[in-house]
């Protein structure tokens, strides 16, 4: 009884990390409450994308081949994410539920970086994800080159970045919402 009262820190620290570790979904939720930040800021100087930028080749992973040069003159959602990154897999199940509301308005291109299709597509199934995920075949501009992992950005239909998200957000909440909703009046 002694031993439990003196280490129950110890006891409890021990009992967390074996929770974190080996029981599902804890880590990811957890991550998830730690690592959103529920503000929307936008860019202070709005960076306009060029053809140039915009010609990017993709290979669909759950969706046809593309090109980036095909959502322009859309509202795009653009998220660089990994199924290796464990932010990128806590933010997820928010872009998911956004892609759903809001695809009807929105073009979401989820490109996966530094990652294996077949890693991707086993991702993608096991959580019945269906939000577009491609592979680049080409270059990165390098106005769009991510300094993290997950990184967002939300263009205007002229090509202007709107709002640049360097790590995880909760993409659906009611600010987002808002914005996007104010973008497509």
């Amino acid at each position: 009884m002694t031993f439990i009262k003196k280490n129950i820190g110890n006891i409890l620290f021990a009992l967390f990390i074996l929770i974190f570790f080996f029981v599902p979904g804890v880590r990811e939720f957890i991550q998830r409450q730690l690592l959103m930040k529920p503000s929307l800021e936008t860019m202070e100087e709005k960076i306009q994308l060029t053809d140039e930028d915009y010609h990017l080749p993709l290979r669909g992973v759950n969706v046809p081949d593309a090109n980036l040069s095909d959502f322009r003159g859309k509202i795009l959602f653009l998220n660089f994410w990994g199924s290796w990154c464990p932010p990128c897999r806590a933010e997820f199940p928010s872009i998911q539920a956004l892609y759903e509301s809001k695809k009807d308005n929105v073009a979401f291109v989820l490109i996966a970086m530094q990652d294996e299709e077949e890693k991707v597509k086993e991702f993608l199934q096991k959580n019945k994800y269906t939000t577009p995920v491609y592979l680049l075949e080409g270059a990165l501009s390098e106005r769009l080159v991510p300094k993290v992992f997950p990184t967002t950005f939300i263009l205007g239909k002229d090509g202007k970045i709107l709002k640049r998200d360097d790590g995880a957000a909760d993409w659906n909440n009611k600010a987002v919402h808002d914005f996007i909703n104010t973008l497509n009046q």
